[in-house]
């Protein structure tokens, strides 16, 4: 190669690791040399796209292929296996696909993506049918020790070294992703020759974000030989979009050169990584290593991929188990917490002060305040009084429960004034209106972390290079705590709960005594305020007998007077029998004694009542019932509906108007219909006429607005309904039902 070839490929390389964490590593339009890369087109069977290198596999140059059926690319017998692979649910179950190509063997590997199917092969690498046998074998013999491991660390030593034996790689580890996406060697078999990574950390941009998403959704990546040169694509993009091939999915996709020179730079020429999952989360890779280039048979690479997937529910399975098992820990001493918090009179909160040390167990915390209003107690280690309400505000913005961390001051920088006392937080705050939180504190743990060589990309010539140490570099960490394990997270997550559920009570309590207090106090003024009342109308109508002979002037006005007292006083009594009704009926105590009753019998003391009101404004009123009919009811209750409806309709009829009380069988119930010919209630006044105080204020200047709500309320305790119809102009109708008499009914 020539100086200025050098110089170029030197400036393409330079440019590449520039924007490492921006390259196109899904669309490299390129693939790695030991494979063929052919893009079809389904709808035309037709070749779009190959890698250049075709003329080594298949015999053919690149641009003799391009346009091509299928047929006249691979041949008649191995088209039509593809068409029909094609048509298959899931086409990794028919990976690979034997194939012969210029007279060698090879597999074909089959993958859809973006609307196009795309064929990849590579040469064969035979296993003697004894390694096969053995692989079987061994397979099953690590999947059978995978599940009877009893320990995660067990899980993890199992793996590597198992896929060690089984692949001959010469270093094999798990590398676990930590919080902040920089990742840990949680374990390893190496040989001899190899440096231990064991226990160091690596920098999260080691793994930039999109490549960790490429191995979210690939099992498995395979890079035989890191010193290969990339095999480009013609043409460079589809010509069906004009855009690059989207290789996300693809065995051969080309790599970045930075990865292959961070491979060399660490001494291995070889790689294969198998992704771990959690909940469709990527939480790690056994990354697999070899000082010399390897092919890797296409039945060893599924046997790993099986491990790598049995793995992962497998440490699903052992964390859930932990975190069950920590859980359980908890359960003793929450359920003490909340027994306290039940029993609360005052603030559910407050219980809580009354055994810190229980609640800093709880959590395995070094201190913790609790706020109750204006009210804040500190035990243990812990900020100054300001500092934990500064704090407090913080998390009450956080709206979201719970929160948590470990390094509290890389979140809420003004906690760094104090992290040697509360670098760890977790706290939880009361939805009211008042402040209700607790604090649960952590004191600082200065650690040395272990990098394996310096955790920032040295900078050179203003661009990114990858890395060219890994050394172990010792990097002092202050402004942390020790982590909250997942049942210290339940746990506060639990109590809170708790506190809701036992504040709720508290409230319901109150609230309840307050409605009692409210009954009493209404049944007081009822009781008291009824003996000056009849002594005002015995009064009143003495008055009346004295002055009645007499017809002065003088007198006349006396006898108005004593009129309007009588009224006035009639009305204060009704007004103080609805309150009392009122306060029944929303404490749930409104009571009825239910009777055997002839429906006739009751509209004739109806009508003898309220005919002289209907035939004061010329409005002709009719009762009429089905022959014979019976309801069960208390008597007063049904007169006290039917006198408040009828009466409405009077008050609300115009003169000369019609209003018809009709009772008639309606199943179990008798149904009872009050219809008048007045002007009716508008459309948005008739869903409320039910509600307290709903009263129509002109031509009703005198209603309380509690007799329908009333009503509502004694129908409802006779196990019935009450509902209106209205019209404007036209007049409204009122029904209700009550059993039938021999029907059950709520006494």
């Amino acid at each position: 190669m020539s100086l200025e070839e050098n110089r170029e490929n030197a400036a393409e390389l330079d440019a590449l690791l520039a924007n490492c964490a921006n390259e196109p590593i899904r669309t490299p339009g390129a693939i790695q040399p030991h494979g063929v890369l052919l893009a079809l087109d389904e709808v035309s069977w037709t070749v779009q796209q190959v890698s250049i290198n075709t003329q080594a596999l298949l015999a053919r140059t690149p641009e003799s292929l391009l346009g091509q059926s299928v047929e006249a690319a691979l041949g008649e017998e191995q088209a039509a296996i593809i068409r029909q692979v094609a048509m298959s649910h899931d086409l990794n179950e028919a990976n690979p696909l034997p194939m012969v190509c210029n007279g060698r063997a090879v597999d074909g590997i089959l993958h859809r993506h973006d609307g196009v199917l795309m064929l990849e092969i590579e040469d064969s690498v035979q296993m003697p049918t004894s390694r096969l046998l053995g692989l079987e074998r061994g397979l099953s013999r690590t999947l059978r020790r995978l599940q009877a491991a009893s320990s995660l660390q067990m899980l993890y030593d199992i793996s590597v070294n198992e896929i060690q034996a089984l692949t001959g790689y010469d270093r094999v580890l798990i590398y676990r992703f930590e919080a902040q996406d920089h990742g840990q060697v949680i374990a390893e078999a190496s040989s001899a020759a190899m440096d231990s990574y064991n226990g160091l950390f690596f920098p999260a941009s080691d793994i930039p974000a999109q490549a960790r998403e490429l191995y979210r959704i690939n099992w498995l990546r395979i890079i035989p030989d890191a010193t290969y040169v990339p095999v480009p694509l013609l043409p460079p993009v589809r010509p069906d979009t004009g855009q690059p091939l989207d290789m996300s999915f693809s065995v051969l996709r080309s790599v970045s050169p930075i990865h292959c020179q961070y491979m060399q730079n660490m001494g291995v020429l070889s790689s294969m990584s198998i992704s771990l999952l959690k909940d469709d989360r990527l939480w790690g890779l056994i990354s697999c290593g070899n000082r010399q280039p390897l092919r890797v048979p296409h039945e060893l690479r599924m046997a790993c991929q099986t491990i790598g997937q049995v793995l992962s529910m497998q440490i699903n399975a052992l964390e859930e188990q932990e975190i069950a098992r920590q859980r359980q820990d908890k359960e003793a001493l929450l359920g003490a917490l909340a027994q306290k918090m039940q029993q609360a009179r005052v603030d559910v909160l407050e219980a809580l002060i009354a055994d810190p040390d229980q609640l800093m167990l709880l959590t395995e915390a070094t201190g913790v305040a609790v706020l109750v209003e204006d009210r804040l107690h500190l035990f243990g280690k812990c900020p100054n009084e300001a500092q934990v309400r500064e704090l407090q505000q913080w998390v009450r913005e956080q709206d979201c429960g719970v929160v948590e961390s470990s390094s509290l001051s890389t979140r809420f920088p003004a906690a760094r004034e104090y992290q040697a006392v509360a670098s760890g937080l977790l706290a939880f705050t009361l939805p009211k209106p008042v402040d209700n939180a607790v604090l649960w504190f952590r004191v600082e743990v200065r650690e040395t972390v272990n990098w394996s060589g310096n955790p920032v990309k040295t900078v050179g010539n203003q661009r990114l290079q990858p890395r060219s140490s890994f050394d172990v570099w010792k990097q002092e960490v202050d402004g942390k705590a020790r982590p909250w394990a997942a049942g210290e997270l339940f746990a506060a997550t639990d109590l809170r709960r708790s506190a809701l559920e036992s504040d709720l009570g508290l409230q319901v309590i109150r609230e309840r005594e307050a409605v009692r207090a409210r009954d009493d106090l209404v049944a007081v003024v009822s009781h008291d305020l009824r003996s000056p009342m009849t002594i005002i109308v015995m009064q009143c109508g003495m008055m009346q007998r004295l002055i009645s002979a007499e017809t002065s002037p003088g007198s006349k006005r006396i006898t108005a007077a004593i009129d309007t007292m009588q009224r006035a006083t009639t009305r204060m009594t009704n007004l103080l029998d609805d309150l009392l009704d009122t306060s029944k009926i929303e404490a749930g105590r409104y009571s009825i004694s239910p009777k055997l009753l002839e429906v006739s019998q009751i509209f004739e003391e109806a009508y003898s009542l309220l005919a002289p009101l209907a035939l004061s404004k010329f409005i002709r009123i009719t009762f009429t019932a089905e022959p014979d009919l019976k309801i069960m009811a208390d008597p007063e209750r049904l007169f006290q509906v039917l006198s408040n409806l009828v009466g409405n309709a009077i008050k609300f009829t115009p003169v000369g108007g019609k209003i018809e009380t009709i009772a008639r069988t309606a199943g179990d119930f008798v149904l009872f219909l009050v219809t008048d010919n007045g002007g009716g209630i508008s459309p948005e006044q008739l869903p409320h006429v039910f509600e307290r105080y709903w009263r129509i204020r002109e031509g009703n200047p005198g209603g309380t607005g509690l007799g329908l709500y009333i009503s509502m309320g004694i129908i409802k305790a006779h196990g019935g309904e009450l509902w209106a119809r209205s019209e404007p102009g036209q007049g409204s109708e009122f029904s209700f039902t009550v059993p039938l008499a021999g029907h059950s009914t709520p006494g």
